[in-house]
């Protein structure tokens, strides 16, 4: 998937404001050797290494580490794969907010995480719960087949995990889980497009192959069903439900 850097930064910085409480369970220290997993345009990344620590930031696109390697060159950014990375030096804690539920293989996202971290070393994340954004799936999947476009539905775009499924996962690899947390969180989104906005962003994977004109018709069409479920007092709300982890590496 192609990000859009400036729209992320502009009308979904709200992912980076509800990242700021997963620094807390964090708790970066002057020192230390951090790898910032997902780091988009470095929002984050910045304010760990704002705690004296040394930190890396990687994402797998290329166009939001050009953002963040633009707005703090202080700061060592690279494209790499979260599922498939290295580097020559241990890493004291690895933090990810809003990234893991766009990665399907989290067996091999895990254990490249493992294999990166000192012993003894922190893993921290936030990622989509199990039924995040239900409503707006549903909803768009719905117009999508109304429009006969029923194929692109079956499109795989985020892996939402619940508690258990992750604990499994993590304890399989060699984790040991410190804290756990499952929780609804409605989120607002930005403006009167804020809804239009967040599926620009976050579901362009499902118009693979429907022509541009087609597409914003089914997401004006989309938006509308919304209106009755996720629009209240003149608002936009996205129905988030997340799963935050922190794991030790024994």
């Amino acid at each position: 998937m192609k990000w859009n850097a400036t729209l992320y930064d502009n009308k979904h910085s709200f992912v980076a404001k509800y990242g700021e409480d997963v620094l807390g369970w964090l708790a970066p220290q002057q020192g230390e050797n951090i790898l910032d997993v997902g780091c988009g345009t470095g929002t984050l990344t910045s304010m760990i290494a704002e705690s004296g620590a040394i930190v890396t930031g990687i994402d797998a696109s290329p166009e939001m580490i050009a953002k963040a390697q633009q707005a703090y060159n202080n700061i060592e950014f690279f494209v790499k794969d979260a599922t498939d990375f290295s580097f020559d030096k241990k890493f004291d804690a690895v933090f990810s907010n809003a990234t893991f539920h766009w990665i399907k293989n989290q067996q091999q996202l895990l254990q490249c995480i493992y294999n990166s971290l000192k012993q003894g070393g922190r893993l921290v994340y936030e990622m989509g719960a199990k039924h995040n954004i239900e409503s707006i799936h549903n909803a768009l999947k719905q117009v999508l087949i109304n429009e006969g476009f029923e194929a692109n539905t079956n499109i795989e775009v985020n892996y939402f995990s619940s508690a258990a499924e992750q604990a499994v996962i993590l304890e399989k690899i060699g984790f040991t889980i410190s804290n756990i947390l499952q929780f609804d969180r409605p989120t607002e989104l930005v403006g009167e497009d804020g809804m239009k906005n967040w599926i620009i962003q976050f579901a362009q994977v499902y118009f693979q192959n429907i022509p541009k004109e087609k597409a914003e018709n089914i997401i004006e069409k989309t938006v509308d069903v919304l209106k009755e479920t996720n629009y209240e007092n003149d608002k936009w709300y996205a129905d988030y439900k997340r799963l935050r982890v922190k794991a030790i590496k024994k």
